[in-house]
């Protein structure tokens, strides 16, 4: 009994690896070049602020934007007027990336559900989990992607997409983004405009 639940519990680490090791190289294939640094940082800040995360959560983290890797059906901002639209459509995408993946490295059935179900509404939350991913997301975009994408879409909108940011921040995670700090200083201005604005 105890070699069977021994055998089924490598079996399931060996499975989350496999789709682990899938969605990094489909994200490495990515042309934004902040994509492949963001996934693993994600992860690395929803075990910050959830060490126990579940194995579903852990795989949402790294697969939240795996559309954007995949130029041929990823969602495009273009084609939205709307911001929050064109955000939804990208997480609905990512998570139908997502399902087959899972499901090729043999990932149960219940994990699988809730991963794609936590990249759906990682964008919005509105649960705990989605919540704590939505939060994860965000501070690995003031992390990381910040420098990037600034660097790409200049000033302001790269403060308009700050202050969205910022906005859906939960308290304890707009704390956590209030003392990251970029060697940048022009960045570093830009930051704390978009917190002095988000709070007054």
């Amino acid at each position: 009994m105890l070699r069977s639940y021994v055998v089924s519990g490598l079996r399931l680490l060996a499975n989350i690896e496999c789709a682990k090791q899938k969605i990094r190289l489909i994200i490495a294939g990515s042309q934004v070049p902040e994509d492949q640094c963001h996934a693993d940082n994600t992860l690395e800040w929803l075990l910050r602020l959830e060490p126990d995360a579940s194995e579903a959560l852990q795989l949402a983290a790294l697969a939240h934007d795996i559309d954007r890797a995949i130029e041929r059906i990823k969602v495009r901002r273009a084609d939205f007027d709307n911001y929050d639209a064109f955000k939804a459509a990208h997480a609905r995408n990512s998570a139908e990336i997502l399902r087959p993946i899972l499901t090729a490295c043999g990932v149960e059935r219940n994990i699988v559900e809730e991963a794609c179900r936590l990249v759906e509404f990682h964008e919005v939350g509105g649960d705990p989990g989605s919540d704590l991913l939505k939060d994860a997301d965000s501070i690995s975009y003031f992390d990381v992607n910040l420098p990037l994408y600034f660097q790409r879409e200049g000033w302001d909108e790269t403060k308009r997409r700050s202050r969205w940011g910022y906005r859906r921040l939960t308290p304890r995670a707009q704390e956590i983004v209030k003392h990251i700090d970029h060697e940048d200083k022009e960045l570093s201005r830009l930051l704390q405009e978009v917190i002095h604005e988000s709070i007054s």
